[in-house]
């Protein structure tokens, strides 16, 4: 498998209630180089969370004790700017599997999808009823269904659905991305090719 099966995900919630956070502002430029998914977490949202000393800033959400989950909430239109897919691996490598928004940029939206990081888009009434949660209690609970399609308050029970292309659903629970996609059916692949006339 490309990355753990994605079903049912229970857990607190980080919230970063910024609208308009772009790929360089989720994983700078300057560390691209690599080709390889592994060490990215460690330089999400680097230059919010550290200063030019490498120490961390203190006022940084991530930076802060209080907050910690496997669900990134942000704000309107999250991971717009270039196409990098460095963005999403920074964000799985991070640790998040799941990432709430009320709008996303498309091609983010997709790398994220390849890699086993849900973006689920609820609408702004309910993005605001979720950092109002996380805001009442840091340790609120949020459950998000991808068999359901839905994202609930545990708390109060409030919930909303939410869209996702019926293949990248298929592939995310079963922690496949395209290659696994197309071994999983080899079998019927030769079958085909072994009936096509010469």
């Amino acid at each position: 498998m490309a990355y753990d099966k994605f079903e049912i995900l229970k857990t607190t919630a980080v919230p970063l209630p910024i609208e308009n956070v772009d790929t360089d502002q989720i994983i700078p430029a300057r560390f691209l180089k690599a080709t390889t998914r592994n060490g990215f977490g460690d330089n999400l949202f680097r230059d919010w969370r550290y200063n030019s000393d490498n120490t961390p800033k203190q006022d940084f959400i991530l930076n802060n004790p209080l907050y910690r989950g496997k669900i990134l909430v942000g704000g309107k239109n999250f991971g717009s700017g270039s196409s990098r897919e460095h963005a999403a691996w920074a964000v799985y490598d991070y640790g998040f599997r799941c990432v709430i928004s009320s709008f996303f940029a498309d091609i983010f939206k997709n790398n994220c999808l390849n890699i086993g990081v849900l973006p689920a888009q609820v609408s702004a009434e309910f993005l605001d009823k979720i950092f109002k949660a996380i805001e009442a209690d840091p340790k609120a609970e949020f459950e998000v269904s991808l068999p359901e399609q839905t994202v609930t308050i545990v708390a109060t029970g409030e919930q909303e659905s939410f869209d996702i292309n019926s293949y990248k659903k298929g592939n995310m629970l079963n922690g496949f991305d395209d290659i696994d996609y197309l071994q999983s059916m080899k079998d019927e692949i030769k079958s085909f090719a072994e009936k096509l006339p010469l």
